[in-house]
């Protein structure tokens, strides 16, 4: 069976074809990005290097080098007591700087930090009487009347000095740490005796270090 287009159209398959493929609406495409990554857990934290930080690297110098694994008894001991004199070294530092990690139980305490304060804050006749004591003993040897008798004249001196000179300080401990420390539990007289026992030692030989100077108010 023939099918005749009426008149004045004309039928063409492209042309059907053609309109139908410029009707249809433009579709934009949609680019999924597919990561190679796998979900994480819900209280992951994402890494330095997730986050794009840049982190510096470690020098050699920065890094601590592990002692080697001693190999016989011999190297054992040698390792052994190179700590041991690191850490005698990092002790006797720290008691001089008057840290309380290595302090002796004697220098422990805010009690005892005030004492040495009022010690070293002043001059005191202890510091002499080691020196003079010196000095007694060698006159005392010298068969000459005068310096005999100016011998026990200064040894007579130095000891009334260093009575007196004691009780000032003992007296002033006592103030002192009852004023700021009126609920320490330390005995008066063992702070009383450390700050007397401290003042009759040289200032540049005492430990812990003197933290303030002389004449400095406490």
């Amino acid at each position: 069976m023939n099918y005749t287009a009426p008149l004045g159209y004309s039928l063409s398959v492209p042309s059907l074809f053609r309109r139908k493929q410029d009707d249809a609406p433009t579709t934009t495409e949609v680019v999924e990005e597919v990561t190679s990554e796998a979900p994480r857990p819900k209280n992951y934290t994402p890494s330095k290097k997730e986050l794009g930080v840049v982190t510096p690297k470690r020098g050699s110098t920065g890094r601590r080098v592990a002692e080697p694994t001693p190999t016989n008894r011999r190297e054992q001991l040698k390792q052994m007591r190179s700590r041991q004199r690191e850490e005698r070294a990092e002790a006797t530092a720290g008691m001089k700087a008057g840290d309380e990690r290595y302090l002796l139980a004697r220098d422990r305490g805010p009690e005892r930090s005030l004492v040495r304060d009022i010690v070293d804050s002043r001059r005191t006749v202890g510091t002499w009487f080691f020196g003079g004591a010196l000095i007694v003993l060698v006159g005392s040897t010298v068969q000459i009347a005068a310096v005999q008798l100016a011998s026990n004249i200064l040894w007579l001196l130095l000891a009334l000095g260093v009575i007196v000179d004691s009780i000032l300080i003992s007296r002033k401990v006592k103030r002192l740490v009852r004023e700021r420390f009126p609920k320490s539990e330390q005995r008066m007289g063992s702070l009383q005796l450390y700050g007397v026992m401290r003042g009759l030692t040289f200032r540049r030989m005492r430990i812990p270090k003197p933290k303030v100077d002389l004449g400095q108010k406490v």
